[in-house]
């Protein structure tokens, strides 16, 4: 059995940043699924915000250290595991890609909202958010491939799933978020070729996602050709 557990949902974010992160620094690790409209009474008393993902760390006395937030799981992975360093050296680098980690969970928000509302005015507020905020993204940019150029990093661990869902929002409709954005659009074609991001979901996810969008009844459907 691995060492690692990771808790998660098939369709959570924040469960890919992590599993992304083990992946890069090649860390075996052991994934348990919940349905977190049915939360486990186990997992309730684990996860001090009821959300996934959770890190189970075992400790020398064979009890298990909870880790929650996946920014704090990634930086602990990237702290504690051998392999290629996720993080800058640097004490002002690293507080930079922090910084836009914090701002790829801002993105993540807008997704969430663009997603699950069932209102054209509110649905169109979020895809112009979107706009606005990967503009920011592509002034920021780089020549590539990843966030900080040659060398992968938590940021992109970060960005990956956010750009996972146009993987499916792109079959339904064109949404035009990275139309002016050269940069964005071949930073998300080379995320999206990388075996840690390509293996932190499931084969169901496209899948998931669409029953997701049915049961929020959303706007979005409505757009399909």
């Amino acid at each position: 059995m691995s060492s690692l557990t990771l808790i998660s949902h098939p369709l959570c974010p924040y469960v890919q940043r992590a599993a992304i992160a083990l992946a890069e620094k090649g860390v075996p690790f052991e994934k348990i699924y919940i349905d977190l409209q049915t939360k486990p009474d186990w997992f309730l008393k684990v996860s001090p915000l009821g959300k996934v993902p959770l890190l189970q760390v075992p400790r020398p006395d064979g009890s298990d250290a909870i880790l929650f937030e996946s920014s704090v799981i990634a930086e602990y992975i990237d702290e504690s595991q051998p392999g290629p360093r996720l993080h800058p050296q640097d004490a002002l680098t690293r507080a930079r890609h922090r910084g836009w980690m914090e701002y790829g969970s801002s993105i993540l928000s807008e997704i969430w909202g663009l997603e699950t509302t069932r209102d054209v005015r509110v649905f169109e507020e979020k895809r112009k958010a979107l706009i606005d905020k990967f503009g920011r993204v592509e002034d920021e940019l780089g020549d590539g491939p990843f966030f900080a150029g040659a060398n992968f990093s938590l940021v992109d661990a970060v960005f990956a799933p956010a750009f996972r869902y146009f993987d499916t929002f792109d079959e339904i409709s064109d949404l035009g978020v990275f139309a002016n954005y050269p940069k964005v659009r071949a930073w998300r074609k080379a995320l999206a070729a990388r075996p840690s991001v390509q293996n932190a979901v499931t084969v169901e996810y496209p899948q998931l996602l669409r029953e997701f969008l049915k049961k929020y009844d959303a706007y979005m459907l409505t757009l399909a050709s």
